[in-house]
């Protein structure tokens, strides 16, 4: 870990105090510095938080190889050279230079470049305004105070699980040795990534799922894809079951989950990957009349609502809104710029949708991808959600396999594409793309649904051919008929 550089004395103030250096709190910080702004970091880990060494990096770092694989096996005149398995030591060693070797020298660097500074410690809130650092120092903030802790990984109350010592997400993307045997429980993303990247690199991998499939909160016809891939690979795919007890009788040794079908399987290792809770439970919420432990509250520039004075803002996983790194950073901008506007007295633009102060895309434009394989990407509203929200709808889908772009990346290219269209203003709700590659994609149909481009004028956007891009072309034809 790097040097603590230079901090601040006792009781100086800054224009703005952010607890957390992941993605999120980095943005907000540098946001409200380049506004003119004095800003200052504290945090208690390693500077560029979670998904720096924990998650979105370490976590792809160990998928690419798998992907690019599979690509490259169902391409002619690589496939003998792609046919053998994976080099698992030279994929830790590179997952391991993608994080930094959890040091965060260099994103410490960034922030004395950035000229914001930094507190090393725990902070926690002491009155209105006040944030004090590891009881020594008390930073007291001019304008705002914003909460950029992320969210934690939660265990189910299952009798055994806690003293088993199950993994964590953390745990799954930093494990120095690839397990023999690994029970994965949940089938959102943590679950389906973990799983697809370990049964990859050598290890035997059982995924339980308690639901009827995959990747929950998109299109059920992604979930079903990617469960065609997993067992396709050798991952024994349970659905509809649930974990009873857990027994580890030995630190390190086996660990054994039996379930309510009472089968009964042992492992190495068992990863939890069933939920997230906020990391708001020891910050001093109680000095301000907040509950610790809980879900922020905010309007959409991120403030905290009920807070007198309006001075706090949740930004990130802490307000539960859209917990993706991505969405973290886009709320730090707003957050920033309002957090800057209201410094200055400038009025604040939150009632505009799509303006500088509101965070409009958390509920109308969230894109996501998994990097499983195949890919599943997705942004704005499923079929489910439209009718949910009483929008009069349509739905278009088409075979992304029946593309030209497709048939030339692989061989038997399997994939699909739906696109979900408000029939009263003819705009994108939703699309979902599911195959190899289509992370993508994704981007285009995030403008057109953040922009709500009339479908009349995506007629007007040609893509490329021969691309796999071109299945918009195709879904376009499909709706005008």
């Amino acid at each position: 870990m790097a040097a603590t550089p230079a901090t601040p004395a006792a009781d100086e103030a800054y224009d703005v105090i952010v607890l957390g250096a992941g993605p999120t709190g980095e943005n907000l910080a540098d946001r409200a510095h380049a506004a003119g702004l004095s800003a200052v970091i504290v945090e208690s880990e390693l500077v560029g938080g979670e998904c720096s060494y924990w998650a979105c990096m370490p976590s792809k770092a160990l998928l690419r190889p798998v992907t690019a694989r599979s690509e490259a096996r169902r391409v002619p005149g690589l496939q003998d050279a792609a046919g053998g398995p994976l080099d698992a030591p030279a994929v830790l060693t590179r997952r391991d230079a993608v994080a930094a070797h959890w040091k965060d020298d260099g994103q410490v660097r960034w922030l004395d470049s950035a000229g914001i500074d930094l507190v090393r410690g725990h902070g926690r809130l002491a009155g209105p305004r006040r944030v004090v650092v590891d009881r020594e120092r008390t930073l007291t903030a001019r304008h705002a105070v914003a909460v950029c802790t992320g969210s934690r990984p939660v265990l189910p109350p299952v009798p055994g699980l806690a003293e088993a010592r199950p993994w964590t997400s953390r745990d799954a993307t930093s494990s120095k040795a690839v397990p023999g045997r690994l029970v994965v429980v949940g089938g959102g993303v943590v679950g389906v990534e973990m799983a697809t990247a370990w049964r990859a690199l050598g290890a035997s991998v059982t995924l339980l799922v308690r639901g009827d499939g995959l990747l929950p909160r998109m299109e059920p016809f992604a979930g079903q894809l990617v469960a065609d891939s997993l067992t396709e690979a050798g991952v024994d795919l349970r659905t509809g079951v649930e974990v009873r007890e857990v027994r580890r009788d030995v630190p390190g040794g086996p660990v054994t989950v039996a379930l309510d079908t009472d089968d009964e399987i042992v492992a190495d290792e068992l990863l939890i990957a069933t939920g997230r809770a906020p990391r708001t439970d020891d910050l001093g919420l109680e000095t301000i009349g907040l509950t610790p432990g809980s879900w922020f509250d905010v309007d959409d520039s991120c403030r905290v609502t009920g807070v007198t004075g309006g001075w706090l803002y949740g930004v990130g996983d802490v307000n539960r809104r859209a917990l993706l790194t991505h969405q973290g950073k886009y709320q730090a901008r707003i957050a920033g710029a309002a957090i800057t506007a209201r410094a200055r007295g400038v009025p604040i633009l939150e009632s505009d949708p799509w303006g500088a102060h509101a965070a409009t895309a958390d509920s109308r434009a969230v894109p996501q991808v998994v990097f499983s394989d195949p890919e599943a990407a997705s942004v704005g509203l499923t079929a489910a959600a439209a009718e949910r929200a009483g929008h009069r709808f349509r739905v278009v889908d088409q075979d992304l396999g029946a593309v030209a772009g497709a048939f030339l990346y692989a061989d038997g290219y399997r994939g699909r594409a739906r696109m979900v269209v408000d029939l009263d203003r003819e705009v994108l709700l939703g699309a979902t793309f599911v195959g190899p590659g289509v992370g993508e994609l994704l981007h285009s149909a995030t403008v057109a649904v953040a922009g709500e481009v009339p479908i009349e004028r995506l007629w007007h956007a040609v893509p490329a051919y021969p691309t796999i891009s071109e299945v918009w072309l195709r879904l376009l034809e499909s709706y005008r008929g």
